[in-house]
């Protein structure tokens, strides 16, 4: 009787630790499945547009002169946690100064997921940056307890901005923050511009300072999903800086900062080192991930994609190296953005090309989320406070009211649009280099394939999956999105 009551427990067990797996854990099949290719290609008026309905076909040995995109749905890696952009004083500044019908197109652009692209991360700013209309701080100079502490500031624009995003993309958009300096009077350079260091006297103030921004932010009813410790810093600006060696801002985070949100009750706030270009990131993560006391407080690496400024390709395989290295930490694309505003650039095709082929190297090479940096500029790039004008997938004209959508707010959408929260991403490969291909499956069961054609010709690739194919045509200079 024992023995049946046993077996009974565990079939039961059994059934129910089954029934618990995630969606994705489901086999995926082809069967009964339809492919709908949403296209937009350059020199055409294809932007996101439904361009086909296939169906799947039996597949045979694809032949070398075929090009063709493989996905394996077996082979699985990273769960995906969301695309997003900045909300920072310039894009809150910009936002203000429009019709209420444009900042209600502005709001279903980028947060409706039928509307618009779905975005469900969003990235913010701890004081000034350099895309603020001037230097400002919480505190008034000198506050070493941080008695003045105030975000006013940010009540004008930014947070009223970030509570219209989080309700228009349905009640939640994973928020995280990033400080670009702390006040002059912590500083060796006694200046928030142009780098300096954070005098260690400071530590514990500086590690105060974020407990009080998410406090004040979560009062606000903003939920703070982490903090990154500084962005870039590694760069002597002209605008907000800091600089922490690799193991400054080891010891920063190991000393101050993770047992001083522990302390605070925050501990559940996940901290993210380096926020900085892929050149460096090996370093960075071998110095603090090979710390124990360190490593304990952080959630992951976040990245940037300027290393080309000193000259060269994109670093790409830096992200797929950190990962292999240290699977147990996320890695999280952190900004990037078209330098150089230049109005007679906004339909550009090579901008948005950068992002699609960012993109896609960045999510093959183990990448959880990726956040672009300011969501709306105006039409000189800015306010920004330094002159470091730049490009944003939407620009608004303040002296016509007028959004201008530029191609990477497309490119941006083929991902966003299409790849759901808790998505995994599954092996996907190509034949031919004018191509680049990434697909996640859904918890829904969908997939979701993205492929971009770098070239100037037409093509025709075979989507093969397992013994099953589709031949899918696409533009030259032109991004697809299958989903089945």
């Amino acid at each position: 009787m024992k023995k049946n009551s046993l077996k009974i427990l565990c079939l039961l067990f059994s059934a129910a630790a089954f029934a618990q797996q995630p969606k994705t854990k489901k086999e995926f099949t082809t069967n009964g499945k339809k492919i709908t290719v949403y296209t937009t290609a350059e020199n055409s008026k294809l932007r996101l547009t439904t361009t086909d309905n296939l169906t799947f076909s039996a597949a045979k040995q694809p032949l070398e002169t075929e090009t063709s995109v493989f996905v394996q749905p077996t082979r699985r890696f990273q769960t995906f946690m969301g695309i997003g952009g900045a909300i920072t004083d310039a894009s809150a500044e910009i936002f203000a100064k429009l019709s209420k019908e444009k900042q209600a197109e502005f709001l279903d652009a980028y947060y409706d997921q039928q509307k618009g692209i779905g975005y469900s991360l969003l990235r913010t700013t701890i004081q000034s940056s350099d895309f603020s209309s001037g230097s400002y701080s919480y505190i008034e100079e000198g506050d070493k307890d941080l008695k003045t502490f105030s975000i006013d500031h940010d009540r004008q624009y930014r947070i009223p901005l970030i509570k219209q995003a989080i309700q228009k993309a349905g009640g939640k958009l994973t928020t995280y923050v990033a400080p670009w300096s702390p006040n002059a009077f912590m500083k060796s350079n006694k200046n928030v511009l142009k780098g300096g260091t954070l005098l260690p006297e400071y530590y514990q103030t500086w590690a105060n300072f974020y407990v009080k921004f998410i406090k004040a932010y979560e009062k606000e009813g903003i939920p703070i999903w982490g903090t990154s410790t500084q962005n870039e810093p590694m760069a002597v600006q002209t605008w907000e800086s800091c600089i922490y060696t690799a193991e400054a801002e080891r010891d920063f985070i190991k000393n101050y900062l993770g047992p001083t949100l522990k302390k605070e009750n925050l501990g559940d706030k996940k901290i993210i080192v380096w926020d900085h270009n892929r050149d460096l990131m090996n370093y960075r993560a071998n110095v603090i991930y090979s710390d124990p006391e360190a490593s304990k407080y952080v959630w992951g690496m976040g990245f940037h994609w300027y290393e080309t400024w000193s000259g060269g390709a994109p670093m790409f395989d830096n992200v797929g190296k950190v990962n292999e290295a240290y699977p147990d930490k996320k890695l999280m694309f952190i900004e990037g953005c078209i330098e150089k505003f230049d109005a007679s650039k906004y339909q550009f095709w090579g901008n948005a090309e950068r992002y699609g082929m960012n993109m896609i190297h960045d999510f093959n090479n183990g990448t959880v989320a990726w956040t672009d940096w300011n969501i709306l500029l105006d039409q000189f790039g800015g306010p920004n406070h330094v002159g470091n004008f730049c490009f944003a997938p939407i620009h608004a004209d303040t002296t016509t009211g007028e959004l201008i959508y530029t191609p990477s707010y497309y490119y941006i959408g083929h991902f966003s649009k299409f790849i759901r929260l808790n998505a995994v991403r599954v092996s996907t490969a190509v034949s031919k280099s004018a191509l680049l291909s990434t697909s996640f499956l859904n918890a829904d069961g969908t997939m979701a394939t993205i492929v971009m054609n770098q070239s100037a010709n037409d093509l025709t690739y075979n989507l093969i999956i397992g013994d099953k194919k589709a031949e899918v045509k696409i533009p030259p200079h032109a991004i697809q999105t299958l989903v089945y």
